[in-house]
């Protein structure tokens, strides 16, 4: 299931939200202010903590026999995280220290997240909609609003998201790629790639049992950031990716070298 971040400071609501996420198996990070939110993402947070009255109903709950309130129960939400990419933001519009189409913008900008964001708000103006897309946000719903029909649009979203995911893992050989998470494993073993490796692994994927020039590849890897790179450095390159995926660079079994053509990627990929 998915990571979900909840933004929203009106209690009952985001308590709301938050249950139904949780009951459907997801991940949730509940904040009611952007603060808050940015934190999590941010992974400065060190835990989402639960609020007083939570902690309170939590501790009452989970009583011993003694009388004593339970150690354990005050952890029970402390969720601890280096940095959360939420795969869908369901952020109010107005919030206490500022717009959430500000935090949605963060998020696109400055982050360059491509979480599915969906706007709440009490707000019905075309303008304020309008704005709401403009900022990046991919869906809208007006208060009051069904709690059923905002979960139908989330399970909606989500069956889409696991199809579009599903085929973005590729496998070859002994390797296999997550183009998501720009994840790569050899023989089960997950291997770190640079930028341009990374690049020049995905254009050969989507490319197999085709030879590739060198000029097409310069052209589709390289120039289309603007950036010069001569042959030289794409050998240098694809050397460098060799020894990362080949068992053996002296004999190829990935990417092999068609003498005066170019490059091909000589295994099936599924």
């Amino acid at each position: 299931m998915g990571c979900m971040l909840v933004l929203e400071d009106e209690e009952s609501v985001n308590r709301g939200i938050t249950f139904s996420l949780e009951k459907a198996g997801h991940e949730v990070w509940s904040c009611g202010s952007i603060a808050e939110a940015k934190r999590v993402v941010d992974g400065k947070s060190g835990g989402l903590m639960k609020r007083d009255s939570d902690r309170n109903a939590d501790r009452n709950a989970n009583r011993n026999a003694d009388g004593n309130a339970d150690k354990t129960a005050d952890r029970t939400a402390d969720k601890i995280a280096d940095r959360v990419v939420p795969d869908l933001v369901i952020c109010d519009i107005n919030l206490p220290d500022g717009s959430g189409l500000e935090f949605i913008k963060w998020l696109r900008r400055e982050k360059g997240l491509k979480s599915y964001v969906i706007c709440l708000t009490a707000l019905d103006q075309e303008l304020d909609q309008v704005m709401g897309y403009e900022s990046g946000a991919d869906d809208y719903v007006t208060k009051p609003f069904s709690l059923s029909v905002l979960m139908l649009k989330i399970d909606a979203y989500v069956k889409r998201n696991t199809v579009k995911m599903a085929k973005k893992r590729l496998c070859s050989g002994n390797l296999a790629v997550n183009q998501n998470e720009m994840r790569l494993e050899v023989q089960g073993q997950e291997i770190s790639l640079t930028k341009n490796e990374w690049k020049l692994l995905n254009y050969f994927l989507l490319n197999p049992k085709q030879i590739l020039s060198k000029q097409q590849i310069l052209e589709n890897v390289f120039d289309i950031e603007g950036t010069y790179v001569d042959e030289n450095t794409l050998a240098v390159n694809i050397r460098r990716l060799r020894e990362k995926i080949e068992e053996d660079t002296a004999n190829p079994s990935y990417i092999k070298n068609i003498r005066g053509l170019g490059y091909i990627w000589n295994q099936e990929v599924k």
